[in-house]
């Protein structure tokens, strides 16, 4: 009877542990499975966390209007830049005033410089369809004259007239060039601020350029009736452009590249147009620059100056 107890005792004494040891076991799976759910968690989380940061971060790069829907980016952006930037002189040229129904006022003031060379001032807002019609040939003009850096792309407000106008914006953008300096303001985006009534504020003009704006964006430089038109063009002060040149008519329902496409055909209504202001603006500038380069003071250039 003791023996059968002593290995009664020790069988159940073995029961015991190779319970213990599975339960042991089991709570070691069940731990790792918990470790393993926990870091699938933590990755998932994490995951999220990067998809969250670079919609923040893209959603910053794109507080301007610059980015709207319907913008271009990447490759087309840079062949719509190319296409604008690089009119041929000859098409340019053969074009010569084009159907431009306003060209450049003469104005009479001190000579606006800045850097030691003539300064162009354009002062604007990306909501206004007459700056997006006026951008496409101030573009062309001055890539005779320098080079444009970032250049974005937008639209003018979808709730003006000549609705959603694609058009280029000179904000963040820089212009570098041996013979002027250009400056740029675009004062307004094309999103509608809080109630409705005006449109976000974007770049704040200094007190010299709205200076300028109140003396030749008024009488006697133009009528009552245009007085405070937008776009504002300062040619060294001796040249002034007040509102559109052609009519934004003509860039309606056009994309970017259905309109820089058209730029190198002369007969195209769009080349008419943009390239024939651009010509007059052209015309203007060399008569800072002294006609220089001879490059961009064609013979045809030198001819629409004299008409300004």
């Amino acid at each position: 009877m003791g023996k059968a107890s002593k290995a009664k005792r020790d069988g159940s004494s073995r029961q015991q542990r190779i319970a213990a040891q599975r339960a042991a076991a089991r709570r070691t799976e069940i731990r790792n499975r918990i470790l393993i759910a926990s870091g699938s968690v933590v990755v998932v989380i994490a995951i999220v966390l990067a998809f969250v940061l670079v919609k923040v971060n893209s959603g910053g790069s794109k507080s301007s209007s610059t980015a709207t829907a319907g913008s271009i980016t990447g490759t087309a952006l840079a062949g719509v830049v190319k296409d604008t930037t690089t009119v041929p002189p000859g098409t340019l040229d053969t074009v010569a005033g084009g159907t431009a129904s306003a060209f450049p006022k003469a104005i009479s003031g001190s000579a606006l410089t800045s850097n030691g060379k003539p300064e162009v001032l354009y002062m604007g807002a990306e909501y206004c369809p007459f700056c997006a019609a006026e951008r496409w040939p101030m573009v062309v003009a001055l890539s005779r004259f320098g080079t444009f850096k970032n250049l974005g792309t937008t639209r003018s407000s979808s709730s003006d007239e000549f609705p959603s106008t694609a058009t280029w914006t000179f904000y963040k953008s820089s212009y570098t060039s041996k013979y002027l300096t250009f400056s740029s303001v675009e004062m307004e985006t094309n999103k509608l601020a809080s109630g409705g009534q005006s449109y976000t504020a974007l770049q704040t003009p200094t007190k010299a350029q709205n200076a300028l704006l109140a003396k030749y964006d008024a009488p006697p430089y133009v009528s009552s009736a245009d007085a405070g038109s937008i776009p504002f063009v300062d040619f060294g002060n001796k040249y002034l452009i007040s509102g559109a040149s052609y009519s934004p008519q003509v860039l309606q329902g056009k994309s970017w590249s259905q309109i820089a496409t058209a730029l190198k055909t002369p007969s195209s209504p769009i080349a008419k147009a943009v390239d024939g202001t651009a010509n007059y603006i052209t015309a203007s500038i060399c008569q800072l620059t002294g006609n220089q380069p001879a490059s961009a003071c064609t013979p045809a250039v030198k001819a629409l100056e004299k008409k300004l």
